[in-house]
């Protein structure tokens, strides 16, 4: 179900209680970027370099310049038929547009890879600017509460103006020859505008009172501004405060819901996501990796990352060498996957959110997250059932904490692309790293080479990353054996570039750097000491 600004709040309601009666709840998001950078050795690239605090970092950057377009959201509860678990799916695709009630407007950036990407899979980037649901963190509702106290709040939008102008016109020219107590209706007017008529009338006009009559029309009354004091005070306004920011919150009414339910939230390589959460619902992304792990466990305390879960199940099960969501999905709902014959959970879509079960909807937001949750539950076959049929404690039909239980070691580990741990563990100290040794290339005779033409160099043979070590020396990085085996062979007789395995006390330039700082110191004491004790040697 495709849901926008127009519809959300009648449906909250009724979102609140499928999350609270949901086993989990699955999340993907859609994003006006593609990746943290496609450039190998920029400043933004995953490296397998780093660290997980230097990767938060890098990705922090990307996730404060880019918006989240859509957000997917899959509610999957239980129910018991025909003496089996039966799951039934609501899905939800929520287009998102930051909130433009506020004191500063909102800038971001769009990516062209990104734009074309999802314009080829059909995305509506009308429905993502006109119908967005607004959205704001927990710093920018603080700064509108102000605002809306002191009266100096704002609209950004353009488009919205030229409502607001046409309203403001219409009802001047109304209350010129208008007695007081008289009425005018303002009708269509969509369910976005209605707040916003109001009070922009009320802060241009302050001989007029307005009240909402349904969804898209406004009441407008000429009154004394005795009276007008009086209906300010009245604990019925509708423009109060909080009534505003509630509907300048909008989606994070949702994900308050969300965090406070408590659910296990499952995702496919779901680390940029949950920062992407972080940032745009809760607060700006902290500069501590270990503070955002805290605040990320606090406001979801048990994490599944399906990705984490598949790389396991390739190690200890031959599960088939596959990466993306789909590919997941599509073996896990093949029937070459069958250990037992066992009774496998059925999955249905709700009536009202039957549209993927009719058609595919590749990388829209919605279908991503019925994807994933899928894959954890599985269609036919599930991947926690997988993990679960190849346990020793095996029932005919496993419930979702038993699948939590089958599941322990991979909760809350989410999967680390490309760098020096496998996974971030967000309940504590994340598992030390575990990788090919490095290698260092010398080279020689080949001078004002950079990390560029080294990449360039050993990209056709394997994939390495690549970090200067001094002037004619580089570090390469692996994450296979077989490549550092690969290279080591092949360059054993390279007339320029000398490959070896890296050692830190024979290649470390702080090392070299000490180990001459203590010749020369040694030299000088043995100098000194042969000086110094020369002329005793004569008496």
């Amino acid at each position: 179900m495709e849901v926008g600004a127009e519809a959300f709040a009648q449906l909250l309601p009724r979102l609140r209680r499928r999350i609270r009666r949901a086993a989990f709840v699955e999340s993907n998001l859609c994003v006006t970027n593609l990746h943290v950078s496609t450039i190998p050795n920029s400043d933004f690239v995953p490296s397998l370099f780093d660290s997980p605090g230097e990767r938060y970092l890098k990705t922090r950057q990307s996730v404060q310049r880019f918006t989240v377009t859509q957000l997917g959201k899959c509610c999957f509860y239980t129910k018991y038929f025909s003496f089996h678990f039966r799951y039934v799916v609501h899905s939800y695709n929520f287009f998102l547009f930051p909130s433009m009630l506020g004191v500063r407007d909102v800038e971001f950036t769009l990516s062209a890879s990104s734009i074309q990407f999802l314009s080829h899979y059909g995305f509506d980037y009308n429905k993502f600017l006109k119908d967005g649901i607004p959205y704001m963190n927990e710093v920018q509702e603080k700064i509108l509460r102000q605002h809306l106290l002191a009266g100096s709040w704002t609209f950004h939008s353009t488009a919205n103006r030229d409502v607001l102008r046409k309203v403001i016109d219409e009802v001047t020219c109304w209350i010129a020859v208008a007695e007081e107590e008289e009425t005018m209706i303002l009708q269509d007017l969509s369910d976005y505008h209605v707040l916003e008529v109001q009070l922009v009338l009320r802060q241009a006009l302050q001989n007029v009172w307005t009240e909402p009559l349904g969804s898209k029309k406004v009441m407008v009354k000429k009154v004394s501004p005795q009276h007008r004091q009086l209906l300010e005070n009245s604990s019925c306004d509708p423009c109060q405060a909080e009534l505003i920011l509630l509907s300048a919150r909008g989606f994070t009414n949702l994900f308050q819901i969300l965090v406070e339910a408590k659910k296990p939230l499952v995702g496919h390589n779901m680390l940029m996501d949950l920062m992407h959460l972080h940032d745009k619902f809760y607060k700006p992304l902290p500069e501590s990796y270990e503070e955002f792990k805290r605040n990320i466990h606090n406001l979801f305390p048990v994490l599944i990352d399906t990705k984490t879960v598949t790389k396991s199940m390739k190690k200890n099960y031959l599960f088939p060498r596959v990466s993306s969501l789909s590919e997941v999905y599509a073996v896990l709902c093949s029937s070459s996957l069958n250990p037992k014959d066992p009774l496998w959970p059925v999955i249905a879509l709700a009536s009202d959110c039957s549209r993927y079960a009719e058609k595919e909807s590749p990388h829209e937001a919605g279908y991503d997250a019925f994807l994933c949750g899928s894959a954890a539950l599985g269609r036919n076959k599930t991947l926690f059932c997988f993990v679960f049929w190849f346990s020793d404690a095996v029932e005919a039909d496993p419930s979702f904490s038993q699948y939590l239980t089958v599941l322990a070691e991979h909760v809350n580990q989410v999967n680390f692309i490309r760098g020096g741990v496998s996974s971030i563990n967000f309940s504590g100290e994340d598992a030390p790293c575990h990788r090919p040794p490095a290698l260092v290339v010398h080279v020689q005779g080949w001078p004002g080479l950079n990390e560029r033409q080294i990449y360039q160099e050993f990209k056709g043979l394997c994939r390495f990353d690549v970090r200067r070590l001094s002037k004619n020396q580089f570090i390469l990085l692996s994450n296979k054996y077989k490549h550092v085996r690969l290279v080591l062979r092949d360059y054993k007789h390279h007339p320029h570039l000398q490959v070896s395995v890296y050692r830190h006390w024979r290649h470390s330039p702080r090392v070299n750097c000490l180990l001459q700082v203590s010749g020369i110191v040694a030299l000088w004491s043995l100098l000194a000491f042969v000086l110094g004790g020369a002329p005793s040697c004569s008496l």
